[in-house]
């Protein structure tokens, strides 16, 4: 009988991929499962295919993780085109209108524009999305001929910053919270300028505490492999970190809660460790003074 092969190692992290424009974020997944040879990959904050930039992918036990990055804040780059409305709030759409005879904007008129969508904003994201309607993404009830209506919601826009207005384009900066969608943010500045306006290019240059600066491109990553994983709490900066007694890391890490006083939350969520090891997400409870585990990873 021949001996079974040794397992390889369990590859178990998150890569900052570069992704490029014509690719859909779903292509990235899969040339990732082909460059790793394994099957459990997934990604965080979905980008249209004609985007470029930062798209976090998680590999093997860190795909548990995905949640907490797609809560993570965004910083965008894109070009405005001024004149032009199409039906996807992007220039790869069926143009709905087109201005010619566009007014020339002071600088103090764009500012004054952009002020309206700085803080907390309501939108409406583009019916050509994925965001789901009863179960069906919105772009493929509109592909099967399906009218769409999809809701307002609230979203904050941290920061919003004229780079470059040339008359029929600007160059904007945008930081924001999830759920931002930047197609309808555009067309929203083209309403508040009285001139139609889409989305001409989009560039996602953070997301949480990845950047485009140290994104990997795919032939880097074909090249380097599983060298370029990060550990799984890799973008988890923003929640507190707490070292549990090692004693309890059994006990956590089998969905137990531990008994933990005169300790203060400052986050809702945790990062918990164990003997200077990453071993999951927790929740204190203080009136109960409990660390209940609420995604466990292990070593």
């Amino acid at each position: 009988m021949t001996a079974a092969a040794p397992a390889g190692p369990v590859l178990s992290g998150f890569l900052n991929i570069l992704k490029p424009p014509g690719m859909s974020s779903h292509d990235v997944v899969g040339y990732v499962r082909r460059v790793l040879h394994t099957k459990k990959v997934g990604h965080a904050g979905t980008l249209d295919p004609a985007a470029a930039g930062v798209l976090p992918v998680a590999v093997g036990t860190a795909t548990r993780l995905i949640e907490y990055m797609e809560m993570a804040d965004k910083t965008y780059r894109a070009e405005v085109r001024l004149g032009i409305a199409t039906d996807s709030g992007d220039d790869t759409g069926k143009v709905l209108t087109c201005q010619t005879d566009l007014p020339k904007f002071d600088l103090s008129t764009i500012e004054n524009a952009l002020a309206r969508f700085q803080g907390k904003i309501t939108q409406r994201p583009p019916a050509h999305s994925a965001i789901k309607i009863n179960g069906r993404r919105a772009c493929d009830l509109l592909r099967a001929g399906k009218t769409v209506e999809i809701p307002t919601r609230e979203v904050m826009i941290h920061r919003l910053q004229l780079l470059r207005y040339t008359g029929d384009t600007m160059l904007i900066d945008v930081d924001c919270s999830k759920g931002t969608y930047i197609r309808s943010l555009c067309q929203d500045i083209g309403t508040a300028l009285s001139v139609p306006a889409t989305m001409a290019f989009l560039l996602r240059r953070r997301v949480g505490d990845f950047t485009a600066g140290q994104a990997l491109t795919l032939e880097e990553l074909a090249a380097q492999g599983a060298a370029d994983l990060l550990p799984p709490d890799e973008f988890l900066s923003g929640m507190q970190r707490f070292d549990l007694n090692p004693k309890r890391e059994k006990a956590f890490c089998n969905g137990l809660s531990s008994t933990v006083r005169n300790f203060t939350a400052e986050t809702p969520s945790l990062r918990v460790y164990a003997d200077g090891h990453f071993i999951g997400i927790g929740r204190y409870d203080a009136e109960k003074s409990e660390l209940f585990p609420v995604k466990v990873i292990g070593r």
